[in-house]
């Protein structure tokens, strides 16, 4: 079969919410020798972004991604290091308020990234609660920059009216967003939504952040057998919950992958790329990272991509929203 491929620039960026995190992704000190080698392999094969935040990690955990990463940096070649880009989220929990309430967490994260950080995002939108937080966190992020602190500002889970509001806010400062980070994949809530932000975010030159392409795994899962795998309590019963409302979707996946001679997670992860946005990718494993790495070397052509379109239309059941997500 002859494949008419559209050329795309890509960037895929390293997601990390799994390290360190026990409930959903059954973490344990003792797979921190594989979350090593997979960043080792990502720096190898041409990752230049990883996306972190100071609540990653459960329990006693708590920041944990974010120390494990600035561990991992100090072992990193300067060349390298330099080439990539550290993404952090700080979280407007309702302790944190005012427009200090930053200062010790950007600190604390600071510190376990071994002062490699390079976006600060806001983790999720208060607007739906606390409008007057946000922007104060927003006045606070402009203050540490103001005092010399180099980074960039990046937002996520923001709807298209508040991320509009927002660099309107921020220009009054002379400050610009650098990232805007959303659920974007096949099975994402409400993506004529999630167009309208990418639309803003093209506009005005943001980075647009893909996170969950893969939504959690499910658009991975082979629709013609039975996967016995370990995963979490809470993962298993997602999985259960999706199989069925998800398998002609996931037929599909399979079908192009069949053609292309690569894994379904290609191919979700090449659909996000085709739109030019940046999926964040969770991953655990060197292998993860070798099959994800070969996204770099194919593309979707236009029928591919608009077949995958028509049947995530077609498919109902989409993953849940976060409820944090402002208009």
């Amino acid at each position: 079969m002859l494949f008419l491929n559209r050329i795309v620039k890509k960037r895929i960026g390293i997601g990390t919410w799994s390290w360190g995190n026990k409930l959903f992704w059954n973490y344990k000190s003792s797979n921190d020798d594989d979350l090593r080698e997979t960043y080792n392999e990502a720096l190898e094969r041409g990752f230049d972004l990883i996306d972190t935040a100071d609540s990653y990690g459960t329990g006693n955990y708590q920041g944990r991604s974010e120390s494990l990463i600035g561990k991992f940096l100090l072992d990193t070649p300067s060349a390298k290091k330099k080439r990539i880009q550290i993404a952090t989220k700080l979280a407007p929990y309702p302790w944190r308020i005012g427009d200090k309430g930053f200062n010790k967490p950007f600190l604390k994260s600071l510190e376990r990234l071994n002062n490699k950080l390079d976006i600060v995002q806001l983790h999720w939108s208060t607007a739906k609660y606390n409008p007057y937080q946000e922007l104060g966190f927003l006045n606070n992020l402009c203050d540490l920059k103001d005092q010399g602190f180099d980074f960039q500002i990046g937002l996520s889970n923001i709807g298209p009216k508040r991320l509009q509001k927002l660099i309107n806010y921020l220009s009054i400062r002379d400050k610009n967003i650098q990232s805007v980070q959303i659920q974007f994949s096949l099975l994402a809530p409400d993506l004529q939504k999630q167009y309208q932000v990418k639309n803003i975010c093209e506009e005005n030159n943001i980075d647009f952040f893909a996170y969950s392409p893969l939504s959690f795994g499910i658009l991975c899962i082979d629709p013609d057998k039975d996967e016995n795998k370990e995963r979490s309590f809470i993962r298993n019963l997602l999985f259960e919950n999706y199989k069925k409302s998800t398998y002609e979707l996931r037929r599909v996946l399979k079908s192009i992958a069949k053609q292309r001679s690569v894994s379904q997670a290609q191919v979700a992860v090449n659909w996000c790329c085709y739109q030019g946005t940046i999926p964040l990718v969770g991953m655990r494993k060197k292998s993860q990272v070798i099959d994800i790495s070969n996204v770099f070397k194919w593309n979707l052509n236009k029928n591919e991509f608009n077949y995958l379109q028509e049947i995530s239309r077609k498919c109902l059941k989409k993953m849940p929203n976060n409820p944090f997500t402002s208009v």
